[in-house]
Order: C-alpha cells, then sequence, then structure tokens
C-alpha cells in the first residue's frame, strides 16, 4: 500500500522550481522521503528474516500394502532454517501428527527419512 502510494504520488505533474529556494526545498523534501523509506526497509528486512521463506513436502505410505501415499511431511523454515517439521501418519484406524522444532536446519528430537528429505528440499528453496 506504501509502495502503490508513493507511485502515484511520483508521477503526478508537479510544479517545477522556478528558483534555487524552490529546488533546495525539493531537494530537502526528497532527501527526508528518501530516509524514511530507507527506515521501513530496514524494518521490512529485519521482519523477513523470520517469516516463513521455505517450503519441502514429501508424501509416502509408511505402512507397505496399506493405503496409498498420504501421509506426508512438511518442512516450515525461514531465512535462517529454524522452523517446524510437521508430520501427518495416516492409517485405516486414524491419523497423527506430529511436530518438531528445526533449529538451523536440524533437530533435538531423531528425524525419520522422509522428514530429513522434507528439510532437504525446503532448504534448497530460494
Amino acid at each position: 500500500m506504501i509502495y502503490y502510494s508513493l507511485m502515484i504520488n511520483f508521477f503526478k505533474k508537479k510544479k517545477k522550481p522556478e528558483n534555487l529556494d524552490e529546488v533546495l526545498k525539493k531537494q530537502y523534501i526528497l532527501e527526508k522521503k528518501l530516509d524514511e523509506i530507507s527506515k521501513k526497509l530496514i524494518e521490512l528486512e529485519k521482519i523477513n528474516k523470520f517469516s516463513l521463506q521455505k517450503v519441502g513436502i514429501v508424501r509416502y505410505n509408511p505402512f507397505s500394502g496399506v493405503g496409498s501415499n498420504q501421509s506426508f511431511s512438511i518442512a516450515l523454515l525461514n531465512s535462517g532454517d529454524n522452523g517446524v517439521i510437521i508430520t501427518s501418519l495416516y492409517t485405516r484406524e486414524g491419523n497423527r501428527i506430529y511436530a518438531k522444532p528445526i533449529k538451523n536446519g536440524e533437530s533435538d528430537y531423531q528425524l525419520s527419512d522422509e522428514e530429513k528429505e522434507a528439510i532437504s528440499k525446503a532448504k534448497k528453496f530460494k
């Protein structure tokens, strides 16, 4: 929204400065706006580091001969490879869901091969 309003204001026809004082005032206003935009960009970059940026999913059948690939593991990571892996194991009797924290692409909990594969896929996502 901010970007849109900046673009609209940028393309509006404006009165051209007629003397040095007006040029200097315009220059000052532009410098203030640029500083404001730079600060907002820095804030957004900080926030963005913690947002979900990488996703990897693996579907599989953990029980041979029973059903199809209805079980899955999905890794949801930020730019520092921190996040969570969620695994859903489907059986005829029910569904089990597990979540494990991920820090720097690793977990303190034992990971299945499918969970490791989901994390590996997520890490490749850029």
